[in-house]
Order: C-alpha cells, then sequence, then structure tokens
C-alpha cells in the first residue's frame, strides 16, 4: 500500500483516466469528454494517485447548492481496498467546500456494491429511472446524500 492522494485532473491525467474508464465501463466516455471536463466550469474531476500512479478517479458537476456524481472508477487491479470510500469522501469534502448541501449519482439496479458504498456514506434512494442505462436497459437508482451532514458523520467516526 502506498501513499494515496486526489488531486484536480490535468490534461497529463487523461490517458490514465481514460483506461480505467475503459475497464470499468460497457460504454465509456470518449477520450474527448473527459478532455472537455478539463474546460467545464461547473465540473470538478479528482484523481486518485497511489504515489506517482493513477490508479482511479470520480467526477462531478457542482451547480448552485447541489453536486452530482458523474463518474466514479477504481482500477480493477486496486478496488477492495477502501479506495471509493476514501475517494468519494474526498468528493463530498470538495463538494461541501465548494458550496453544495446535497449530493445525487445515478447507480446501476444490479451493483450492489456500489449501493452498499453510498449507502454507508448517508446516500438514500430515492427515486429509479427506467432503463437508464442503455447499454444493458438496467434502471438507474437516483440516490442523495445531505452532504454536510454526511461530512459531519464521516469527521466524527474519524476521530474515534
Amino acid at each position: 500500500m502506498g501513499i494515496y492522494t486526489v488531486a484536480p485532473m490535468l490534461k497529463r491525467d487523461i490517458d490514465s483516466v481514460y483506461a480505467i474508464e475503459c475497464e470499468s465501463f460497457r460504454t465509456p466516455w470518449s477520450r474527448k469528454s473527459l478532455m472537455d471536463e478539463l474546460k467545464n466550469n461547473l465540473a470538478y474531476y479528482g484523481v486518485l494517485h497511489d504515489e506517482d500512479k493513477v490508479i482511479g478517479y470520480a467526477g462531478m458537476w457542482v451547480l448552485y447548492d447541489e453536486a452530482h456524481i458523474t463518474n466514479v472508477a477504481i482500477k480493477k487491479s486496486e478496488r477492495g481496498k477502501g479506495l471509493g470510500r476514501f475517494l468519494m469522501q474526498h468528493m463530498m469534502n470538495t463538494a461541501a467546500n465548494k458550496g453544495a448541501s446535497r449530493m445525487t449519482l445515478e447507480v446501476r439496479e444490479h451493483n450492489t456494491v456500489a449501493q452498499n458504498l453510498y449507502k454507508s456514506l448517508g446516500f438514500v434512494t430515492e427515486g429509479v429511472r427506467k432503463k437508464y442505462y442503455s447499454d444493458t436497459g438496467e434502471d438507474g437508482y437516483i440516490m442523495w446524500a445531505d452532504i454536510g451532514a454526511a461530512v459531519s458523520n464521516l469527521s466524527q467516526a474519524e476521530r474515534k
């Protein structure tokens, strides 16, 4: 286990992020889409590093008091180490620092690993987007969290 850090995505990270995107999703975002996010003033993408290697990333759009998670992915060889939680905690803290009080995301109906992670971070399923994922026809569960309360609860848990 190395030293994990999260930093804003830079142009030099795109190839590594794209490789993780391709191994993680049936319908990956294109390199161009990821590059376009660097110019999107509403977007923030955090890149998870193990020393100098990119091993994960997450993206969100922050608009007014809401943050919407667009992508979260950890390199397959690094999964199961709690890095998704580490990255999501970073995203929640960053969103709160940008003025967001709530965070939302969609998750595949069959992705119970991600659903359980999000629930443990204070997310609650508040709706369903029928056949949201065009590649499989799966429904997307809409989850929301009050990130002010979640960030506070996470901070208290870390102190124990």
